[in-house]
């Protein structure tokens, strides 16, 4: 398990290699790779800061892939996820999993991001022709967030 919080780029495809190679038993790697975009709401988004705390965005990120462990049959995980200031088409995050067969990666994959994206301490601002503004949290969001926990209940299992 892995886990970064960094201003700088990260290179992708040295990233999937680093993590393969940590365990002969990998049959797939499923990755997601975050974004960001030049229209958001309506608006034209020149640049974005993020930022974060440190230690415990670290912290919140690793309870976030330990509860993906235990979920689902996964060898491993990274995510790394860049702060500072980025502009539209510059890479975001990195999520990717590693397991025997597709299907736990896929899932494990989509919990860790879906966890992220509301679980994780990370703030947004968009700067926009109308001026900077703060990005709040969307509905959709929450709803894929509660997705997990509804099939936790169905499972039997605790949600998290």
């Amino acid at each position: 398990m892995a886990v970064r919080v960094q201003t700088a780029d990260f290179d992708v495809a040295q990233e999937l290699a680093t993590l393969r190679a940590r365990d002969a038993r990998v049959g797939a790697v499923v990755t997601f790779i975050g974004t960001v975009r030049d229209v958001n709401d309506d608006s034209r988004v020149s640049q974005m800061t993020l930022e974060h705390y440190p230690g415990m965005t670290d912290t919140a990120l690793e309870a976030i892939i330990v509860n993906a462990k235990a979920r689902f049959d996964i060898y491993d995980a990274l995510v790394i996820h860049r702060v500072g200031e980025l502009r539209p088409t510059d890479q975001i995050v990195l999520v990717a999993v590693t397991s025997a067969h597709r299907g736990e990666a896929f899932d494990a994959c989509r919990f860790i991001i879906d966890y992220l994206k509301t679980e994780a301490p990370f703030w947004k601002k968009e700067h926009t022709q109308q001026g900077m503004r703060w990005v709040d949290a969307r509905s959709t969001d929450q709803q894929a967030l509660a997705k997990w926990n509804t099939m936790a209940g169905e499972e039997g299992e605790e949600a998290i």
